[in-house]
């Protein structure tokens, strides 16, 4: 459904590390700097993208908003977790684990990255 997702930033150095760590644990390359200062995440179903606002404004969150990554397995959530944290990331909500929705049972964790976006890894069980 979607080509890409792009989120602002105020620091791409730090963006960098933290995505390079969390979307090396989906499998997913590091990410390429591209000429303008954007930072792409390229992989065979879509690409996500970090820049600065091109309107020269601070980056901000986005309150309410959450950008979720599909996860094979819970293993893989909790792995994309800790390298989350151990990346500049900070925990929000629960902690990883199972959830009952109206959707189905799900293994998901989120995370804000340092920018402050609030991001989510989630494998959708059986």
């Amino acid at each position: 459904m979607l080509s890409h997702v792009m989120v602002g930033a105020n620091d791409l150095d730090a963006s960098r590390k933290f995505y390079d760590a969390v979307l090396g644990t989906l499998g997913i390359p590091a990410g390429v700097m591209h000429e303008k200062g954007r930072l792409f995440y390229l992989s065979p179903t879509g690409v996500f993208a970090v820049t600065k606002p091109i309107d020269g404004a601070p980056a901000t969150a986005a309150n309410g908003g959450t950008v979720g990554f599909n996860v094979a397995d819970p293993a893989t959530v909790d792995a994309w977790h800790a390298a989350g944290v151990a990346n500049g990331g900070r925990t929000c909500e629960d902690p990883p684990g199972v959830r009952e929705t109206g959707l189905g049972k799900m293994y998901l964790a989120y995370l804000r990255d340092p920018s402050g976006n609030k991001r989510c890894a989630v494998h959708r069980m059986g």
